[in-house]
């Protein structure tokens, strides 16, 4: 059940389609952006979401700050290009893939810098919609490597969304689902909310039940009774960025999560493509965590939760180290029990 998350509209100049998650489920519309500040504040503000989906937006959103580049040499096209993929670096600091995505592209320039101006702004189109292709593949191929885990009738617990609408389409674990489903499997699924954006309640939930898989919402804190009562069989969630040795960071609440599926002899597993592991980090001690603004604690969705002038902590994400992870399920394969060396055989 491919959602159409994000696309190229026209040739060149074009616009980037993308669906604005900030109003789902309540409203199903698209934004459009032909200009570099569209494209970062898609980003910052969550319109695009997803550590794959990110890297998608940032590799489009290079190409709309490009495409209307006066320049005449490529020397000045290239400090136009760097301007650009710096900017975009600004927009969301933990999520591997948009830096990932900005390197490919600049990586991508350089290595067509013979080509003139006007050839190289169509290399670098047709290499952003060669990513957003690369991401469907590679999430089918997740979803089927992680189908091979689930049992028929098992119910998976999940957190935050990690779907279609997190990558080009079809999601990573949610495409272990989704692939479980269409195996016949008959599986049901349980979806934390997950505070303070809801993640769960408003995209996974949608998603699931456009996909008519069972699924059950809980709030966030629900999590430890509804294992404790024997009713989850697995965990799988997704990843923003995963360190050399294993350690995975994902939406917070997700290392209580995993701690709750220790405790309870229930496997926790997380799906993710290679190109969200940042192989430079030894651990997961060294991944930067962004911190978003206390508005979306106080006043979420617009309506005010807390006292005016509280104090208001609010990391987006956490790390779960691996020694909670029964395996990461990736496009290659699923590496049990991660450790450095294990990460580094399967990905380097």
């Amino acid at each position: 059940m491919p959602v159409p998350t994000i696309d190229w509209v026209g040739g060149l100049p074009g616009k980037i389609k993308m669906i604005d998650q900030t109003l789902l489920p309540n409203q199903y519309k698209f934004l459009y952006c032909d200009n570099v500040k569209c494209a970062w504040d898609a980003i910052k503000r969550l319109v695009v979401r997803g550590a794959p989906a990110i890297g998608v937006a940032a590799a489009m959103g290079t190409v709309v700050g490009i495409q209307k580049s006066k320049a005449k040499t490529m020397k000045q096209f290239r400090k136009d290009l760097k301007k650009v993929t710096s900017y975009l670096a600004t927009s969301r600091p933990t999520a591997v893939n948009l830096f990932w995505a900005l390197d490919r592209m600049e990586r991508v320039a350089d290595e067509n810098s013979d080509k003139t101006v006007p050839e190289l702004k169509r290399i670098l189109l047709d290499e952003a919609k060669t990513i957003l292709e690369e991401d469907k593949k590679i999430c089918r191929r997740i979803g089927r490597n992680g189908a091979k885990l689930v049992k028929k009738g098992d119910t998976i617990l999940t957190h935050c969304n990690a779907g279609g609408l997190a990558t080009g389409d079809y999601g990573t674990a949610l495409a272990v689902m989704f692939a479980a489903h269409e195996a016949g499997k008959k599986i049901s699924v349980y979806a934390d909310e997950t505070r303070p954006l809801l993640q769960g309640a408003r995209l996974t939930t949608w998603e699931l039940m456009k996909a008519k898989i069972p699924v059950t919402l809980i709030c966030d804190n629900m999590a430890a009774q509804v294992m404790k009562e024997g009713r989850i069989d697995l965990v799988v969630v997704g990843a923003d960025r995963i360190a050399g040795n294993g350690d995975a960071a994902n939406k917070i609440g997700t290392y209580g999560v995993a701690i709750l599926a220790k405790e309870h002899g229930v496997p926790f597993y997380v799906a993710a493509p290679a190109s969200t592991f940042d192989l430079t980090l030894k651990t997961g001690e060294e991944i930067p965590i962004e911190e978003r603004a206390a508005e979306e604690v106080t006043e979420g969705f617009g309506k005010r939760t807390a006292p005016k002038g509280a104090k208001v902590y609010s990391p987006a994400f956490d790390v779960t180290p691996a020694k909670y992870i029964a395996g990461i399920i990736t496009e290659r394969g699923v590496i049990r029990k991660p450790t450095s060396a294990k990460v580094r055989k399967m990905i380097a």
